[in-house]
């Protein structure tokens, strides 16, 4: 069942989200950011900050074990901000991904919102290449990465972002 996450979910989110980007959990999945960054993706305050804004939700999707996966959801203009599109390394490559996906996408529809952009670290070659499997395209927009903020992680190495997006509609 995918639904939208509430406080209450803020400690099961932070081992899910923290799991399947940072350290040796992250490694059974092929979603890890382990070899780029140090340090942790999420903690609990940043979770309970986008939980409270008006114009954001947060999808999880429950399963038997609990959660499986969840994707940040920002309304910026006409546009939907997808981001931290999660999914537990051990449940990885069983279509979890792509259900959150479509739930985004319904969400945008919903709304009248015409396309969903995203950012993707540039060295992120698979990443990218998944959601152009998915319809999404590179803008040939890049952004910096916060490589000074540990709030985001602990660069190893110069990192940056790539926008991507897709209509929706």
């Amino acid at each position: 069942m995918i639904r939208p996450a509430t406080l209450n979910d803020v400690n099961a989110l932070e081992v899910l989200i923290n799991s399947a980007y940072r350290g040796e959990s992250s490694k059974k999945g092929w979603t890890t950011e382990a070899d780029l960054l140090g340090g942790i993706r999420t903690d609990k305050e940043s979770l309970k900050e986008l939980l409270l804004k008006s114009n954001a939700t947060l999808l999880v999707l429950e399963s038997e074990i609990g959660l499986a996966g969840c994707v940040y959801l920002e309304i910026q203009g006409n546009a939907l901000y997808l981001g931290m599109l999660t999914v537990s390394p051990e449940l990885q490559n069983a279509g979890i991904g792509k259900k959150l996906m479509l739930a985004a996408e319904g969400f945008a529809r919903q709304h009248s919102l015409p396309k969903i952009t995203m950012t993707v670290i540039s060295v992120r070659h698979e990443l990218i290449a998944w959601y152009e499997r998915h319809g999404y395209q590179k803008t040939g927009e890049r952004k910096p990465f916060p490589m000074n903020d540990p709030k985001f992680g602990l660069p190893k190495q110069f990192l940056e972002f790539v926008v991507m997006e897709k209509n929706v509609f």
